[in-house]
């Protein structure tokens, strides 16, 4: 049996603020905690997978840069997917229909999401991002990859905010909350202690239950609509020859399948990055 694991970091144990998670940079002094407790979590669900007849583990950082995760600090013979490069299928690289289920494992709710710690819409400055008319955030969207393989999201670990969003857009899927929000950057955290068993035991129990949990199949045609918090975001990614301006934020999108509408999902994010960046 093989698992598919992607990981982002605001999700994770003893974390409640950006200031934790945008390493590697000097500037984040509390980086280093943070992927500690990413990788304490991570690490509990692969024992979860294993207890329940995983065979093969391979393990997706997908937060900022995608190198929080060190392989030597993870379970042994584990498979990491670190770094950013030619990939096109952004949080989810490397999943295919070889798979049996996927965990999200870190994940948050998306943007918009009352008192959620560090909401946000897939990538920093991102208003809110709709696919087919429906608001969507990151699990919604990861999972909807999966789907497109015929791989069921069967484990979302998150705060209590982001795990009552998995339960809404991803029917059946087994959650463990591992801190309750009480704002953007403010939360009751359980203690790694508590937490490392609970990720275990509900990764266990979701692959053991994962024959009753279908697949998330987005609806085909697609598209998808972004807006931004400020116009030199939208400048750039405007460009691309399939997408539409709709106004000064706005931007839109269509094509056939999802798979495709997500690649330019990620073209626009990139785009929007450096036009950000121009005016710093």
């Amino acid at each position: 049996m093989r698992v598919y694991i992607s990981v982002d970091i605001e999700g994770a144990t003893g974390v409640v603020s950006f200031s934790q998670c945008e390493g590697p940079d000097s500037t984040f002094y509390d980086w280093p905690f943070a992927r500690r407790m990413l990788t304490h979590d991570v690490n509990a669900a692969i024992r979860g997978a294993r207890l329940a007849g995983a065979t093969e583990v391979v393990v997706k950082d997908s937060h900022a840069g995608c190198r929080n995760l060190l392989i030597d600090e993870l379970e042994s013979g584990v498979e990491l997917i670190s770094g950013i490069g030619s990939g096109r299928m952004g949080m989810m690289e490397g999943v295919d229909a070889s798979f049996d289920a996927v965990f999200l494992v870190g994940y948050h709710g998306m943007a918009g999401t009352p008192s959620a710690l560090m909401e946000h819409a897939l990538a920093g400055g991102l208003h809110r991002f709709w696919v087919n008319g429906v608001e969507s955030g990151e699990i919604a969207v990861s999972a909807a990859v999966a789907g497109c393989f015929g791989v069921p999201t069967v484990l979302v670990t998150s705060d209590d905010a982001g795990c009552g969003e998995a339960s809404r857009m991803v029917p059946g899927v087994h959650t463990y909350t591992t801190k309750h929000s009480l704002g953007r950057y403010m939360g009751r955290l359980l203690h790694p202690s508590v937490t490392g068993p609970g990720i275990e035991n509900a990764a266990a129990e979701a692959v053991r239950g994962l024959s009753s949990i279908r697949p998330l199949r987005g609806e085909e045609p697609v598209t998808m609509k972004i807006t931004f918090r400020s116009v030199e975001e939208a400048d750039l990614a405007a460009t691309l020859p399939s997408v539409r301006r709709l106004d000064g934020y706005s931007l839109e999108w269509s094509a056939d399948n999802y798979l495709t509408a997500h690649q330019i999902a990620y073209n626009v994010f990139h785009l929007s990055i450096q036009g950000r960046r121009f005016g710093a």
